[in-house]
């Protein structure tokens, strides 16, 4: 069954142009316009992908983003009309995956598609597996830590944290390698996938967001430490 794809995409010569492209590789697209229609086409289709532009009508794609994202765990793509730190920065907070700048190749565009579906197709695989091991090894326990592979989720003192879903892949990526020292570069690898073509300061922005929500202080880590000069460390 060819994967599912939502373009959300107000520039009509744009939309049809990812559309033709996209149905190209053998995607099923359904596009959009604009912001309310993306939240009803999203629940409607629930789609493996979301491309979604910043500046849309009646809602704009940051809005979009965070209404989805306490709904489902579909990656998002966002489409930025300028190269801003500020567009990334909070594209990211709101639980986007991955960000393109216009303009952009749909050589490019076709390369970060492919690549976030086929983490995507990892990550389900991975969890498919873990469903035929035994109960305890479904459940990572540190403390007062613990972290549901088979559910996604985790708890802090028995309350449901909510993580984005980069910040739940990144967690339980360092928890299964509990006392390891990990390069950024190596977390990029493992967790955005090894074409992701962000830099490295993807992964100090998600260790500052889960070490707001799993750390008792912040600011002195006891469970995310950082290594000097060569990643992180979980701890536990």
């Amino acid at each position: 069954m060819a994967e599912k794809i939502l373009v959300v995409e107000d520039e009509l010569s744009l939309q049809e142009t990812l559309t033709y492209n996209l149905k190209k590789q053998g995607y099923e697209v359904e596009a959009v316009g604009d912001g309310p229609s993306a939240l009803e086409a999203a629940r409607r289709i629930k789609p493996n992908l979301i491309l979604l532009d910043i500046m849309l009508p009646g809602m704009d794609g940051f809005e979009v983003c965070r209404i989805l994202r306490n709904e489902m765990s579909t990656p998002v793509l966002m489409l930025t009309a300028r190269d801003d730190e500020i567009d990334r920065v909070v594209g990211l907070e709101v639980g986007a995956d991955d960000y393109l700048t216009k303009p952009f190749s749909m050589r490019e565009l076709i390369a970060r598609v492919k690549a976030m579906l086929r983490r995507v197709r990892i990550i389900r695989e991975e969890v498919s597996a873990s469903q035929g091991e035994s109960a305890d090894r479904l459940l990572y326990q540190y403390d007062d830590l613990l972290i549901d592979v088979g559910r996604r989720e985790v708890k802090l003192n028995d309350h449901l944290i909510n993580l984005k879903p980069k910040e739940y892949e990144l967690l339980f990526y360092l928890a299964k390698h509990k006392g390891q020292v990990l390069s950024r570069d190596q977390i990029l690898e493992s967790v955005w996938g090894w074409d992701y073509v962000g830099d490295s300061r993807t992964v100090d922005v998600h260790i500052r967001w889960l070490r707001e929500k799993i750390e008792k202080e912040p600011a002195t880590p006891e469970r995310l430490i950082t290594v000097r000069g060569a990643g992180y460390r979980f701890e536990g």
